[in-house]
């Protein structure tokens, strides 16, 4: 009997997927959307983990609106905690494997080398005090859990930087973009696949996960437009001259020490992920 899998945020970036990857591996896939499974609602929860019984559980779904979320923290923290919380407690009760997938916005960006997974957080705004609540119930309330955390996500489902970048180069020749702040961009096909990988094993804990190497959102835009043949020029922008309302950290680059110390293959380099996408994006279009 093929193993039951239980994905939340089922209609995002990551969720879309996630739904894919495990269905193409021979897994019966629930994959439930916000209007399916309110997590903030504890019944609810309750009612879909025992009507389920899932083996596994993927909670990709997040308040992730960061500008938003440094007025409306309560929504932040009611979706983000104590929804992690809910689904945390659930999936302890069935004897899931639980990964929660998190974001490099529980670093301050003072860094100045890759940061590993044992490295101390300490978040810069609301919605990375909020992950990190989550964090904190997934590791309080769950037996069997994976805390995943990536940064720079970018998929075919939903909006995200590539295609933001795509869509102005169709009507701008000229771009400003920020280039003091240097991450690692992630493609979420192969962040689905490393999901799928570490929930093969029982080997629990912390990790990162982005595709390798890194750039500035500067550079990022450069390297869209080289490979879709746009013939755009881009500007470097400071953060200053850029102003939004949550403060992002300068620097969130991650070392994927843990995949390696677990012998878990870790992600391709991410100009190689950002080609794929493009071609794959270009078929859609």
């Amino acid at each position: 009997m093929s193993k039951k899998v239980l994905i939340t945020g089922a209609g995002g970036q990551l969720g879309n997927d996630l739904v894919k990857q495990f269905a193409e591996q021979g897994y019966e896939v629930f994959g439930l959307n916000r209007e399916e499974l309110d997590i903030t609602n504890q019944e609810k929860v309750k009612e879909v983990f025992t009507e389920i019984k899932p083996d596994i559980v993927i909670h990709s779904a997040a308040y992730t609106a960061v500008d938003n979320a440094e007025n409306d923290q309560e929504s932040a923290f009611l979706i983000n905690a104590i929804g992690s919380r809910n689904i945390a407690i659930e999936a302890d009760c069935c004897g899931s494997k639980l990964v929660y997938v998190s974001t490099d916005y529980v670093f301050n960006g003072e860094a100045r080398e890759p940061i590993n997974e044992f490295e101390a957080i300490s978040p810069l705004g609301i919605y990375g005090r909020s992950k990190l609540a989550g964090e904190q119930y997934v590791k309080d309330l769950s037996n069997k859990f994976f805390i995943v955390r990536t940064s720079w996500v970018f998929g075919l489902n939903g909006n995200n930087f590539v295609k933001t970048m795509l869509k102005l180069s169709e009507q701008k020749d000229e771009l400003g973009v920020v280039s003091d702040q240097v991450g690692s961009p992630t493609y979420t096909v192969d962040l689905a696949h490393v999901i799928n990988e570490l929930v093969k094993t029982e080997k629990y804990g912390t990790y990162h996960v982005a595709n390798n190497g890194s750039c500035s959102w500067y550079e990022f835009a450069k390297e869209i437009f080289k490979l879709s043949n746009k013939s755009v020029k881009v500007n470097p922008l400071t953060s200053e001259e850029f102003p939004r309302p949550a403060k992002r950290p300068a620097y969130s680059v991650f070392d994927q020490m843990n995949l390696r110390l677990n012998n878990i293959k870790e992600m391709p380099h991410w100009k190689d992920a950002l080609k794929r996408f493009l071609q794959e994006y270009s078929t859609t279009e």
